[in-house]
């Protein structure tokens, strides 16, 4: 049984497998906004136009400042009007 060689400390390889190109690659841009990433390389994935992504993920680099999304977007949501809510 073949094995591929494992990525370098601190990096991952990951496969997305979506039913759409769309998906596999917003799954992917959210990855690449929190870590750098090598390019994505896309490869189609059975019938229907199912796609599959692959990249490689620095783990030890972030992309954005390392603020969790859900922790900024929390706060939005807090702040908003909810006077016209039943």
């Amino acid at each position: 049984m073949d094995h591929e060689p494992l990525p370098s400390p601190d990096h991952a390889e990951v496969r997305i497998i979506a039913a759409t190109p769309a998906v596999a690659r917003r799954v992917a841009q959210v990855l690449r906004w929190r870590f750098s990433s090598t390019e994505q390389r896309s490869y189609p994935a059975g019938r229907g136009g199912a796609t599959r992504l692959h990249l490689t993920i620095d783990t030890a680099h972030t992309a954005q400042p390392a603020q969790s999304w859900l922790t900024s977007s929390a706060s939005s949501f807090a702040e908003r009007d909810l006077s016209d809510e039943v």
